[in-house]
C-alpha cells in the first residue's frame, strides 16, 4: 500500500478567519484519495466549524505535533486534529521542521498577523520568515498564482526605502529563475509564455531619465536570463504591465517589490482565487493570498475559495515534484 501525502494545516491567528475558510474548504474538497490532513487548530475554534468537517472526516484529536505523528489515519477520511494550547506561529514553526526533516510532505497556512508572530516571541517578518529561518535557506520568493495572472516578487516585506539596494544584479537574476520554476508548475499553455520583467521606476526608468536601475541591473538581467535560456521579456513598464491584454501573454510577471505585484494581483483576483507559492525551499508549502480579515471573524461571511485552492495546488505540486 502507498504511503499517502501528508498535509498540515496550520489555521493562523484564532480570532481571524482561518478557522472558518479551513472548514468551508475541506467540506468543499471531501477527502482525497492518497492524502491525509493534519489540521492545527485552537481549542477555541468555533464548534459551527468543527461540525462542518466533521460531515466530511472523522477526526483523530490530539494535543500536540508528538502525538499527531504517532497517529496513522487508516483511511483518507480520517483527518489529525491537533488541539493545541500553542500560540498559532509555533504551529507553523514546527510544521516547517517537520517538512524540512520529511515527517510531512508540504504545508499549507491560513492567515497570521506579524503581531502574533512578535507576542509569540519570533522575531520572523511573516511566514516567510519563519520558513526561512528553519529551512536555512538565504533567500525565498513569494510566487501568487491566480485565476487570470501570476506574480512573483523580488523582494518580500521590505521598507520601499530598502528596496533598491536589495534589488541586486543576483537577487533579480535569481527571482527570474524562480519565477521560471514556477512557470514549470502551470498548465502547458501558460509555459509556453515568456516571463515579464517589470521595472521599478515610472516609465521603467524612460532610457535613464527617471532612474538608472533598470539599465544597471535589469537589461543585464535580461540578458543572462537569455544566455540561460530564459525566455524573459522587460523591462516592462510598471502602470501598463497589468493590461489585461498582457495576462494572456505572460505566464509571471516579476514584481520588484510587494506592493507593485500585490495590488494588482489582489485588485483583479480578491478572495476568489489566488494561493501563495513558496518559492526556494526544499519542501511545498502553499497559503491564501489574503490577511485574517478580524472584523469579519465568526461571522460566517469568510469566503474559502482561496484556501480551497491552497489546498488543491499543495496536493498538486507534491505529485509533481
Amino acid at each position: 500500500m502507498k504511503t499517502p501525502l501528508r498535509i498540515s494545516i496550520t489555521t493562523g491567528d484564532p480570532d481571524g478567519i482561518g478557522t472558518e475558510i479551513t472548514a468551508k474548504a475541506l467540506a468543499k474538497l471531501k477527502p482525497q484519495s492518497g492524502v491525509s490532513f493534519f489540521l492545527w487548530r485552537s481549542p477555541r475554534m468555533a464548534k459551527r466549524d468543527l461540525a462542518l468537517i466533521d460531515r466530511s472526516f472523522k477526526r483523530i484529536t490530539v494535543n500536540n505535533w508528538a502525538d499527531a505523528l504517532k497517529a496513522h489515519p487508516s483511511s483518507p477520511k480520517e483527518i489529525v486534529d491537533i488541539n493545541s494550547n500553542l500560540a498559532a506561529p509555533l504551529w507553523v514553526e514546527q510544521s516547517a521542521q517537520a517538512s524540512h526533516f520529511g515527517h510531512i510532505d508540504a504545508m499549507v497556512t491560513a492567515p497570521l498577523s506579524k503581531t502574533a508572530i512578535h507576542a509569540a516571541g519570533l522575531s520572523d517578518m511573516g511566514h516567510t520568515g519563519i520558513l526561512k529561518r528553519v529551512s536555512k535557506t538565504r533567500e525565498l520568493f513569494m510566487g501568487f498564482i491566480g485565476n487570470h495572472f501570476n506574480v512573483l516578487l523580488a523582494t518580500g516585506h521590505s521598507p520601499i526605502a530598502d528596496v533598491t539596494d536589495q534589488l541586486t544584479e543576483s537577487r533579480l537574476l535569481k527571482a527570474v529563475r524562480a519565477a521560471d520554476e514556477l512557470r514549470r508548475t502551470l498548465d502547458k499553455k501558460q509555459q509556453a509564455r515568456p516571463i515579464a520583467l517589470l521595472g521599478l521606476n515610472p516609465h521603467a526608468g524612460e532610457q535613464g531619465l527617471i532612474g538608472s536601475i533598470e539599465e544597471r541591473v535589469h537589461t543585464k538581467v535580461l540578458t543572462q536570463a537569455a544566455e540561460e535560456g530564459l525566455k524573459v521579456e522587460g523591462p516592462l513598464v510598471p502602470d501598463a504591465a497589468f493590461f489585461e491584454k498582457n495576462w494572456t501573454k505572460y505566464s509571471v510577471f516579476v514584481a520588484n517589490y510587494h506592493d507593485q505585484g500585490l495590488i494588482p494581483f489582489k485588485l483583479i483576483h480578491g478572495q476568489e482565487s489566488g494561493v501563495q507559492v513558496t518559492m526556494g525551499l526544499p519542501f511545498v508549502r502553499t497559503s491564501v493570498d489574503h490577511g485574517t480579515a478580524k472584523d469579519i471573524f465568526g461571522k460566517n461571511k469568510a469566503d474559502h475559495r482561496s484556501m480551497l485552492q491552497a489546498l488543491e495546488w499543495a496536493i498538486r505540486l507534491k505529485k509533481i515534484k
